[in-house]
């Protein structure tokens, strides 16, 4: 977990608050994102954001994982007609 802190920062000032990579701009979203879109690991490294590791790329997926984790979902029943 502290290695994840480490990794992944939240301030008010950068991003209006999103999480990015700690010492960048780059927020985790723009990272998951291209995730979904089918970019590897490596190609987000080398095509895209070359400051970054993939074990930053991972620690984004695990942000993500660990948000869903952590949060409570409240369902609203649909009433049969």
């Amino acid at each position: 977990m502290s290695q994840l802190n480490a990794l992944i920062s939240v301030h008010p000032e950068i991003h209006f608050g999103k999480p990015c990579i700690a010492g960048t701009r780059i927020t985790v979203a723009n990272v998951l994102e291209l995730l979904e879109a089918g970019v590897t690991h490596r190609a987000i490294v080398e095509e895209y954001y070359p400051s970054l590791t993939e074990e930053q790329v991972r620690a984004c997926i695990r942000y993500a994982i660990q948000i869903i984790h952590n949060d409570e979902y409240h369902f609203a029943l649909e009433k049969a007609a």
